[in-house]
């Protein structure tokens, strides 16, 4: 991260379309979206995409963006063209992605990269330079960042951001990398020649783990900049957290199998580790030496566990500078709360394996395979 900072974005700047799906209005909405129409970028259109008319993000949108578009509005003379579609639904897709496909009809013929993003993240100022930069080199299929969840003042909240780091921490300098779709570009002949709307969306709740499954299957390459890490906020439930963190491994169960397994067996290992030294250290005829190493054993893996978690706080706060006051606050939850992830993240993984179905924003849906999806209940606006 630090190296990637200390790089100039690029110079690399061809037209881009950027779309944004968005349903319901999330904490700083505004905020956020006002980040994406003051992009660093040259040549940029922006295109929204809701669902209906009755959504909350309509009204929302259109009145911010009459208000960017006012002449004497602050920026207005570098203001992105944009545009703000209704997709109405499907029941063979996610809604998203149905966002997503509308989104595209409207791209100008001009565009040379595609780029999307979530509603919910709020980017940097020179967000989109750095994502599109690294598709200068033809041998790079997407550039991607991912979310970064800030924890607030809320137990909930700090869980959910360690849950959420321990996912983003996996992307690197590496060929293993995985597309998000909060945060994702690569060039439209890319996008066409891959079949992606035709193959890959046209059945599907993952907009992201589709264009994975892509790129795997053209052996292609996926990029992770990490200048595109974008804070995120959330405060809920805890029974919404585990609703949120279990869509995100049913979603990985369904879309990428193999990655599923190998982190059903991480957290297997893991939290089975413990529980045998913890079973062995209460087992009457364990000698004391024994005790001795196993407890050593067990404490070593506590300390890397918040040895890694200690990094994700140093890098939340280079990271972001502007929410210094925040994460001075609660940024030590990244490391005191890391021994609590692999636990909640074995529940996750284990009901994975017993379950196809997820609730996202209100509608609920059947993942049968990767090409088929069923809507069984979506509730109103």
């Amino acid at each position: 991260m630090r190296h990637s900072r200390q790089q100039p974005p690029g110079n690399f700047t061809p037209p881009t379309a950027l779309i944004i799906p968005c349903k319901g209005v999330d904490a700083d909405f505004e905020a956020n979206l006002t980040r994406f129409l003051t992009q660093d970028y040259p040549n940029y259109q922006l295109i929204f995409v809701v669902a209906t008319l009755e959504d909350a993000a309509y009204s929302a949108l259109t009145a911010l963006l009459e208000k960017v578009n006012k002449p004497d509005a602050p920026h207005a003379h570098s203001a992105p063209r944009t545009a703000l579609l209704i997709a109405g639904y499907s029941d063979v897709r996610g809604e998203k992605v149905n966002n997503l496909l509308c989104g595209l009809g409207a791209v100008d013929p001009a565009a040379e990269v595609l780029a999307f993003a979530d509603a919910d993240a709020r980017p940097g100022k020179d967000w989109l330079r750095s994502l599109i930069a690294p598709l200068e080199m033809q041998s790079v299929t997407v550039s991607t960042g991912f979310r970064w969840y800030l924890p607030g003042a809320g137990f909930v909240s700090q869980v959910r951001a360690v849950w959420d780091t321990s996912v983003a921490t996996l992307l690197g300098e590496h060929r293993h990398n995985f597309a998000w779709g909060g945060s994702m570009a690569l060039r439209v002949s890319v996008f066409k020649r891959l079949q992606i709307a035709e193959r890959y969306w046209a059945h599907t709740v993952s907009d992201d783990y589709a264009i994975l499954r892509a790129v795997r299957d053209d052996c292609g390459w996926i990029r992770f900049e990490p200048r595109c890490l974008v804070a995120s906020r959330e405060d809920s439930t805890f029974h919404e957290f585990l609703s949120w963190s279990n869509r995100q491994i049913i979603l990985t169960r369904v879309y990428a199998t193999r990655l599923w397994r190998l982190g059903l067996a991480a957290h297997g290992l893991y939290c089975g580790t413990f529980l045998l030294g913890v079973a062995a250290l209460t087992y009457p005829p364990t000698s004391t030496m024994a005790r001795m190493g196993i407890t050593g054993v067990l404490l070593t893996i506590l300390a890397l566990g918040f040895a890694k978690g200690r990094l994700r706080t140093v890098v939340a706060r280079e990271l972001f500078p502007e929410d210094r006051a925040t994460l001075n606050r609660y940024g030590a939850r990244y490391w005191q709360l890391s021994p609590l992830v692999p636990w909640i993240m074995l529940f996750n993984f284990v009901v994975a394996g017993f379950t196809r179905r997820i609730e996202w924003r209100g509608t609920k849906y059947e993942l049968r395979s990767n090409d088929e999806v069923k809507v069984l209940r979506r509730d109103a606006v």
